[in-house]
């Protein structure tokens, strides 16, 4: 099954890039990370999208502080 190329569009992860499968390239699709080092544990939250002109983006949502 082709994989597709995904790049990341804010947050902590902008700018980065990694291969969606075919099954997981579904607009709207939310996606979680976790930041853990020394300090707090920071979270943010992506939402796929697919663009004419860069083909598929997470685009960053918002980041919680816990």
């Amino acid at each position: 099954m082709p994989n597709h190329r995904v790049r990341f569009v804010g947050g902590p992860l902008d700018g980065r890039e990694q291969s969606l499968r075919e099954t997981d390239a579904v607009a709207g699709r939310l996606l979680r990370h976790i930041h853990l080092h020394d300090g707090p544990k920071i979270e943010t939250h992506y939402e796929l999208h697919y663009t004419a002109g860069g083909g598929w983006v997470y685009q960053l949502l918002g980041q919680d502080r816990s």
